[in-house]
């Protein structure tokens, strides 16, 4: 009777995984099964043993056939069920199952910083001819938990981010591998200090810039939270995992315009979730992971230990495949290592090679040059550039002349030329001196047989009060159109300040769009910024050519950035240009709103690396300024999402 309650209760788990899968329990009548294995569950002693088991072989053949059923065609949004299944394999499964041993660090359970990540220190091991080797690597992730509150999700907290980066640099000075586990739907709507946008920027920006190998496994991961602790060398994916600029909730709240409270409409959380190009099929085909992992036909769970074996010598392969593109000889290693990889589906008991993965210093470069070629050349291909063939080559005539000249100028005889300076003052300040002392006899008695009347002192114009800024001549010039309103408005902070009414036309006008009281800045057009922020006819502007377009064939998508293009004259939301403040030359990227809110996709991430790269090459300071931005485009999934790092 014992292993008929066992069988029971596992049937009773594989039917609530099919609910959580299809979201209701009408699907097959799922529901019924569910209600006869309860039944049978509570007269377990009062039916015969005979009776009792065939009852529960003809409830395991409908199970199985429906999962048969169920995996022969899941839908984007039933994957997005399987992640969120209480059922589904979570970070501290990997921790047991994946690695020999583990210590985690910063606290355990919700005696932590932040219990959504979860950092440890973990060893994992390799056999080779009978050998074992062990690897000492950093483990971090997210932890949904299985249900505990405090774990919230999986969805970090800006402090939660800040500990996964503090145990980074830790890993970079012991010189040992990270790697990374994401099951988030999105790091947690917080701006208490430091900030959730501003910490995953940090962490970005130190992640694109350590030494160590980093590899990355996706089970869901949800735009920038995924982003936080995802910027690897390798990124890996599990097969009924999904990789999302934005949830499909939040996408078709979105698209439907859902107010706060109602109801989402099935069909369309269904449609955005197809839309959005989520699953790992698509993130392959885009090329925003490098590999699948295969998991069962319903996805794994914390009790699939075939999986784990699986996903431990992925891990252990990509970490290697990671450190030897840094290596100088490692053709017949590279190829031994893919062989072994395509030599079947099973995975192999033992590995054919041992690779160290500490690094010397040469090598450590190389890993920052491989991992800023990769990011660089993601998305590339899924914008357009509105150019023939005779005007690109000219175009790339001039990126090189511009280099080759730069180069010269700041590499080569701008060095050499303050030593020459400083040659020719030296000598000049010992000519000067030989010199007077000549001539001063000479000049002694000219200037008495024919003396000069004295000058006047020369008057030098003080930078004072006199001094009219160049903002005065540009305001006339350009006056913003919302001062043509003849009204008055109210400062939102005049309850606490008391602001007075303002006239429009002086506060668009005379005020340059600021509350001479309590100093808010009332929103003004772009044009305006682009008028009177920079110096007068200085703005010239490159890279216009770069439209945006649709890469993941959004329905409806084409026939609103036709309409944007129409409206504003221009091909993305964001402005590169050469200007000038004050005489001092400078390159700009101006992201702004009227162009689809300001959001970011490929080819606003494309014009933004351009213009940093035309800053580097002319050795000119390089102005990000942010007029107004919706953050990333939701309708181009995830390639808007690998603009970040």
């Amino acid at each position: 009777m014992a292993d008929s309650g066992k069988l029971l209760s596992q049937l009773a788990d594989r039917i609530l995984y099919l609910i959580d899968i299809k979201g209701n329990s009408e699907y097959g009548n799922i529901g019924d099964l569910l209600g006869q294995v309860q039944r049978l569950r509570q007269s377990l002693f009062e039916i015969k043993e005979s009776d009792l088991f065939e009852e529960i072989d003809r409830v395991e053949d409908r199970v199985s056939y429906l999962e048969d059923r169920v995996a022969e065609k899941l839908s984007p949004a039933e994957i997005v069920n399987i992640v969120r299944s209480p059922q589904r394999f979570t970070l501290m499964d990997i921790l047991e199952n994946v690695y020999d041993s583990y210590t985690e660090l910063g606290g355990e359970g919700d005696c932590n910083i932040d219990p959504a990540i979860v950092v440890a220190r973990a060893s994992i091991s390799r056999r080779v001819k009978n050998r074992l080797y062990s690897h000492q690597v950093m483990v971090i992730g997210h932890e949904k938990g299985r249900g505990e509150e405090y774990r919230n999700a999986g969805c970090a907290r800006p402090w939660g981010n800040n500990k996964a980066l503090k145990y980074m640099r830790v890993a970079e000075t012991e010189g040992i591998p990270i790697h990374f586990y994401i099951f988030t739907p999105g790091s947690y709507p917080i701006e208490d200090y430091p900030g959730a946008a501003q910490q995953i920027a940090r962490n970005l920006y130190v992640m694109t810039k350590l030494k160590v190998p980093m590899v990355s496994f996706i089970s869901e991961g949800g735009s920038g939270g995924a982003e936080a602790i995802g910027a690897s060398g390798l990124r890996l994916m599990g097969s009924r995992g999904y990789y999302s600029v934005i949830s499909p909730e939040g996408a078709a709240a979105i698209e439907g315009k859902i107010r706060e409270g109602e109801k989402l409409p099935r069909k369309l959380l269904e449609h955005c979730a197809a839309q959005l190009k989520i699953t790992a099929e698509d993130n392959l085909k885009l090329g925003t992971i490098d590999r699948i992992i295969q998991e069962p036909p319903l996805g794994a769970r914390r009790d699939d230990f075939p999986f784990f074996r699986r996903l431990r010598y992925e891990m252990l392969r990509a970490t290697d495949e990671v450190v030897l593109k840094t290596k100088n000889f490692r053709a017949f290693r590279a190829y031994a290592l893919k062989r072994q990889a395509e030599e079947g589906k099973d995975v192999p008991e033992d590995f054919d090679l041992f690779i160290s993965w500490s690094l010397t210093d040469l090598e450590k470069e190389r890993l920052l040059e491989f991992r800023l070629k990769k990011y660089m050349e993601l998305g590339k291909g899924y914008f357009l550039e509105n150019r023939n063939v005779l005007t690109e080559g000219i175009r790339k005539t001039k990126i090189f002349a511009s280099k080759t000249y730069y180069d010269l100028r700041y590499g080569l005889l701008r060095p050499h030329g303050r030593n020459v300076q400083k040659v020719i003052e030296e000598v000049s300040s010992e000519g000067s001196v030989f010199l007077r002392k000549v001539t001063e006899p000479v000049r002694a008695a000219y200037d008495f047989v024919f003396p000069q009347p004295e000058r006047p002192g020369k008057v030098v114009r003080s930078e004072g009060p006199e001094h009219k800024s160049i903002f005065a001549e540009e305001w006339e010039s350009y006056v913003s159109p919302l001062a043509n309103e003849d009204c008055a408005v109210t400062c939102p902070n005049a309850s606490k300040y008391g602001c007075l009414d303002l006239w429009v036309p002086d506060l668009y006008g005379e005020f340059c769009g600021v509350c001479p009281n309590c100093g808010h800045h009332f929103p003004l057009e772009y044009q305006w910024y682009l008028e009177n922020l920079f110096d007068k006819n200085s703005v010239h502007e490159f890279n216009d050519h770069i439209a945006s377009c649709n890469p993941l064939s959004f329905q409806g998508y084409n026939a609103r950035l036709k309409r944007d293009i129409k409206r504003t004259g221009r091909n993305s939301s964001i402005i590169t240009f050469d200007a000038e403040v004050w005489g001092i030359r400078l390159v700009v990227a101006m992201l702004f709103s009227n162009f689809r809110g300001g959001t970011v996709g490929v080819a606003e991430g494309e014009k933004f690396v351009r213009a940093c790269d035309v800053a580097g090459t002319t050795r000119r300071p390089l102005l990000a300024y942010i007029h107004s931005t919706g953050g990333i485009r939701i309708h181009e999934g995830t390639l808007g999402v690998v603009q970040m790092p």
